[in-house]
C-alpha cells in the first residue's frame, strides 16, 4: 500500500527525507541505540531551516530538550497535559527521531490487557507444539525491548492499575520474563535504545491513579496549551490546509474565518474574551487539536456542499459536536457566547457567526 493511500502515515514515513538529511549531517555523539544524536533529534522536532527541516511541534523548546535527555537515561518519559495539547504527536515525533520507528504503540483503555502490552500466543501453534518462540506473538513492549526501540503507551491512566504495573520490571530491571518458556528464551533483556514514552490526560486524573512505584520510574513533563494567538492561528491554518488537501478539497481555508474560529476556541477555553469580559467555559475540550478538526470540517462542508472554502456560518454547524458533545449545558453556554460575545465584534465573519447562531440544535 502506497503512502498516498494511507490516511495518516507514521512520522518516520511522512518525514523520511528530513530524517535522512539529519542522519547524513549528524556528527554529534549519539546515545547507545539511538538513530540520531540529541541535537539532531531536537532539530527534527523544532526545525532546522538550513537543512529544510520544518517545525513540527509548537511549544517550549526546553521541553524537547528535557524529554530527550530523559529518554537517554534509565527513566521513562511521562507527558501529561490537557486533551489536545499534542502529547501524542510529541511522543510520535520523539520516537521517530530516537528509534526511527513510532509504531510500537499501546493504546490505553479500560479493556487493555497485559497480553496487548507484553506478548500473547498463536494458539494453534501452542496446542500443536507447546510454548516456543514460534508460537509466541510479541506485543509492543517485548518488541521494543528486544529491538532496542522506544515504546509509546498512550493514555496510560485509562488502564487498570494492575495493567499499568506490568511496566515496573521492564522499566526498573530492564527485563521481561516469559515464564511459559525455558532456558535463555524465558528472559528478554532490553537492548540499548529501549525506553517508554507514556501520555496521561489530566482530565482522567483520579480514574486510575498510577502507583507510587510506577511514578518513580518516570520523569513527568507537562505539555501546556499554546499561549500566543498568532502561533496558534498559524498552526491551525497549516494543519487544516494539509488535512483539506488530503480530503480532496481544492480551496484553502480563509484566513478571516480561521481567525474567528481560533478566537472563539481561545475565549471559550480561557473563560475570558480578548477585551476582558468573562465567558462561560464549557466542560468539553476546546483545544488546538479540536480547532483543527473544526477548521477541517468547515472546509469540507463548504467545498463539497457549495464549492467554496467555507465561512463562519459553517463554524456554527461544525462547533455543536465539538463544544457540546452530549452536554445540554455546554450547548447553552455556546449559544450564549454567540449571542453575547460575537454580537460585539466587527467584521464580516463575526457578523456571519452571530447571524448563524440559530443553527445550533435545540433551543
Amino acid at each position: 500500500m502506497t503512502e498516498q493511500m494511507v490516511q495518516r502515515p507514521p512520522a518516520e514515513a511522512r518525514f523520511a527525507d528530513e530524517l535522512e538529511r539529519l542522519r547524513q549531517n549528524d556528527t554529534a555523539p549519539r546515545p547507545p541505540g539511538w538513530a540520531l544524536s540529541l541535537d539532531a533529534a531536537r532539530r527534527f522536532i523544532v526545525g532546522d531551516d538550513a537543512l529544510g527541516v520544518r517545525r513540527k511541534f509548537v511549544g517550549d523548546p526546553s521541553l524537547i530538550d528535557r524529554s530527550l535527555v530523559t529518554l537517554a537515561t534509565s527513566r521513562g518519559l511521562m507527558l501529561v497535559g490537557e486533551p489536545g495539547t499534542a502529547k501524542s504527536l510529541l511522543s510520535e515525533l520523539v520516537a521517530a527521531a530516537v528509534s526511527g520507528d513510532s509504531t510500537l504503540t499501546i493504546q490505553g483503555g479500560a479493556a487493555t490487557t497485559e497480553d496487548q502490552i507484553k506478548y500473547s500466543w498463536n494458539y494453534a501453534l501452542l496446542v500443536a507444539e507447546g510454548p516456543s518462540t514460534r508460537s509466541l506473538v510479541p506485543a509492543p513492549l517485548l518488541r521494543g525491548m528486544a529491538e532496542g526501540k522506544v515504546v509509546r503507551f498512550e493514555e496510560i491512566t485509562r488502564c487498570p492499575l494492575e495493567v499499568q504495573d506490568s511496566l515496573l520490571s521492564p522499566l526498573s530491571d530492564r527485563v521481561l520474563a516469559v515464564p511459559e518458556l525455558t532456558g535463555p528464551d524465558a528472559m528478554v533483556f532490553a537492548r540499548e535504545g529501549f525506553n517508554v514514552i507514556a501520555t496521561a490526560n489530566t482530565r482522567d486524573r483520579g480514574v486510575n491513579e498510577m502507583s507510587a512505584a510506577l511514578k518513580r520510574r518516570f520523569n513527568f513533563e507537562t505539555v501546556f496549551p499554546i499561549a500566543d494567538f498568532g502561533t496558534e492561528l498559524e498552526l491551525v491554518e497549516a494543519e487544516a490546509t494539509a488535512l483539506l488537501e488530503r480530503s480532496g478539497v481544492q480551496a484553502a481555508p480563509r484566513r478571516d474565518v480561521l481567525e474567528v474560529l481560533v478566537t472563539t476556541f481561545r475565549e471559550l477555553r480561557s473563560g475570558s474574551s480578548a477585551d476582558g469580559r468573562p465567558t462561560e467555559r464549557p466542560s468539553a475540550v476546546m483545544s488546538t487539536a479540536e480547532a483543527v478538526a473544526v477548521a477541517h470540517a468547515v472546509g469540507v462542508r463548504g467545498w463539497f456542499l457549495r464549492g467554496e472554502p467555507g465561512d463562519a456560518a459553517d463554524i456554527v454547524e461544525c462547533l455543536a459536536g465539538t463544544a457540546a458533545k452530549d452536554s445540554p449545558e455546554d450547548l447553552a453556554r455556546l449559544r450564549r457566547y454567540l449571542e453575547q460575545q460575537a454580537s460585539r465584534r466587527g467584521g464580516e465573519q463575526w457578523k456571519a457567526l452571530h447571524a448563524a447562531r440559530h443553527r445550533l440544535p435545540g433551543r
